[in-house]
């Protein structure tokens, strides 16, 4: 690592420390020739490959973009899209690859988005999936309704067995 006071080519390590839950590297580095000490900060790049083959940085911001797109009218708000690319880029970098192909970004946003709001989720699903019909909407509505059925039922089978125990 270059000494940004001196140019020199070289520095040495004095401390590491993680930051951002292991996101990012803090490391306090000294140079040898002049003695000033100075701080980095390393972090770990996801890249995203297009379909087209183009890599680009992994980017919240574009996360929130085209799912701000698809809850347009909709009550969500800018806090739960920030959550929401948060826990998409907690899951595509859970992978643990460097690079990550666009289409997998797209299946991560898919759950939290479905979580968020059903109708926000519809839209984004029909241009990500690239829904062609009304049947491919109805099989996904009626997914969506038996999802919501089962959890329904959870919910039911829970209160009834804290009855039961009381």
């Amino acid at each position: 690592m270059r000494c940004p006071y001196c140019r020199h080519a070289d520095s040495r390590v004095v401390d590491s420390r993680e930051a951002d839950d292991g996101q990012l590297i803090r490391r306090r580095r000294s140079c040898p020739e002049c003695g000033k000490r100075f701080t980095t900060v390393e972090e770990a790049v996801l890249a995203v490959v297009k379909r087209s083959g183009v890599t680009e940085p992994f980017s919240r911001t574009k996360i929130i973009g085209g799912v701000r797109k698809a809850c347009q009218g909709r009550p969500v708000d800018d806090d739960s899209l920030a959550l929401l690319a948060q826990r998409v880029e907690e899951t595509v970098r859970a992978k643990g690859a460097a690079e990550i192909p666009s289409h997998d970004v797209g299946l991560a946003i898919l759950g939290p988005l479905r979580d968020l709001d059903e109708i926000a989720y519809l839209r984004f699903a029909s241009v990500y999936r690239s829904f062609d019909s009304l049947a491919d909407f109805e099989r996904e509505i009626e997914t969506l309704r038996a999802a919501a059925q089962a959890r329904e039922q959870g919910r039911a089978d829970a209160v009834e067995a804290a009855g039961r125990t009381s």
